[in-house]
């Protein structure tokens, strides 16, 4: 056995709320932890280790961290991202597992030959961090979906509006009743983009997830963020909620979720369904909803549109309660990239999607580090997402029999968000400017340091990453 010693001074170790001194070994022939000792390990004794990694005084041994909801988009849109530039962004900001969208890539994640061409193309091109997959729901697969979960798929996501791509149409609830059926004698995750137009579940098809207006936005500016913010109400979430608590109560045994949550006005719905006994209902949200407000969004700065909208200060304020409340699950970046091009234009043309990968930790660790302290800031990116995905126990948390996945954090560094920062394909993003604490210095795969922030963009060690 090839033997490691991580030597931290403050180490943040699972159950804990702060970090503390330990000594960590790992087998670097597995790539997972043996063993983890309080305190620091003598020099004599560790001499007798192959390796020997001291974490610098002031530092943070924090595990790898996990993102659930990425569009990677490649094969077919990959001039839009791809597996090398969207997981390299990922080890930038301590991320070492990420969970891939069903959708964006060409073929989609619909059939269980559609993953096999995203997984061949992912082994093909190779990934720089840990990679699973999620399935889709469509209308017409509900056959397809027991033989994706068998090959690994973490779940299956469906919109109940159009997503803004021909390949993957939204469901109605006949749709919805067909794939629970198939999965009923599972525990499958089923994930949902929650908007609903409300008074007319099937008056989907002039409304796209991520491109086009609604409603009567004609006689307004197009230019002006209001204008699109008013075409996304906060009712379409609330009408969505509504079906997806029908189906929880329908089947108990399946698990449903919602991605992407931006109306802190569904709270309360979700908080009664929890306490009329709904135990099957997870949420999360993203950072943007959670960093950013639309108050501070320019004429034009399509940079900030995505689906459901970023809302008003006051939602922000409940949604960070949310979050510290326990209401929230998690937090993700739900990064959703496009060419350049398709960005142009007023916020009723352009595309809609947020670019952050990489950016995550930083963010939250900004807007919650303080009230919620470090520890809480990675349990929401690391062991409860860990648990949504099946891999509790393996990843997110620095404990024997975990992958050797490491960060070492800054938590007192400062740096403004500059186009240096952004790895990701196509450098559009709405945090370009915004002033951060906290900084991931170096990230660890499976004991192997793959990015130092010392060294940069040429001196990550690339390809390094798994199919999970």
């Amino acid at each position: 056995m090839t033997r490691q010693l991580i030597s931290a001074a403050l180490a943040l170790l699972p159950g804990e709320q702060s970090p503390k001194p330990a000594s960590i070994e790992v087998d670097l022939a597995t790539g997972t932890i043996v063993d983890i000792r309080p305190g620091l390990e003598d020099r004599e004794k560790a001499q007798g280790y192959d390796e020997v990694i001291e974490v610098e005084e002031g530092k943070v041994l924090l595990p790898g961290l996990i993102d659930t909801h990425v569009h990677l988009n490649q094969p077919g849109r990959t001039a839009w991202e791809g597996f090398q530039t969207g997981t390299l962004a990922a080890i930038s900001g301590g991320v070492t597992t990420l969970i891939d969208m069903p959708l964006n890539s060409i073929p989609p994640t619909t059939t269980a030959e559609g993953l096999r061409v995203k997984r061949e193309e992912a082994s093909r091109v190779g990934v720089n961090c840990d990679i699973g997959f999620w399935g889709g729901i469509i209308p017409g697969n509900a056959g397809e979906l027991v033989p994706m979960l068998g090959q690994g798929v973490k779940g299956f996501k469906c919109f109940l509006i159009e997503s803004g791509v021909d390949e993957f149409p939204c469901v109605n609830e006949d749709d919805l009743r067909k794939a629970c059926e198939a999965l009923k004698n599972t525990n499958a995750l089923v994930l949902f983009h929650a908007e609903l137009v409300a008074d007319d579940s099937h008056a989907h098809e002039n409304h796209d997830g991520h491109d086009h207006e609604s409603g009567s936005t004609s006689s307004k500016d197009p230019k002006s963020y209001s204008t699109f913010l008013d075409s996304r109400p906060e009712e379409w979430e609330l009408s969505a909620l509504e079906l997806i608590l029908k189906f929880a109560k329908s089947y108990p045994q399946l698990r449903f979720h919602i991605v992407h949550l931006s109306a802190a006005s569904a709270l309360p719905a979700i908080r009664q369904a929890r306490a009329d006994g709904i135990k099957n209902l997870t949420v999360e949200t993203c950072f943007h909803y959670l960093c950013l407000k639309a108050e501070d969004i320019p004429d034009n700065a399509t940079q900030f549109k995505c689906c459901p909208p970023i809302r008003d200060e006051k939602n922000r304020q409940a949604l960070l309660k949310a979050v510290l409340d326990g209401e929230i699950d998690y937090v993700v970046s739900d990064h959703s990239p496009c060419v350049p091009e398709l960005k142009k234009g007023d916020f009723l043309e352009a595309w809609g999607g947020v670019s952050g990968l990489g950016l995550g930790f930083s963010l939250l660790y900004t807007e919650l580090g303080e009230k919620g302290g470090l520890s809480r800031v990675v349990d929401w990116m690391g062991a409860r997402q860990a648990e949504q995905v099946g891999i509790k126990g393996q990843k997110g948390e620095l404990r024997v029999g975990a992958k050797a996945d490491f960060v070492v954090f800054d938590p007192e560094k400062r740096f403004e968000v500059t186009l240096d920062n952004l790895l990701f394909k196509n450098k559009v993003s709405p945090y370009l400017g915004k002033q951060l604490k906290g900084l991931v210095e170096k990230t660890y795969l499976s004991g192997k340091l793959v990015w130092d922030v010392s060294k940069g963009q040429g001196g990550a060690a690339l390809s390094t990453g798994s199919l999970i």
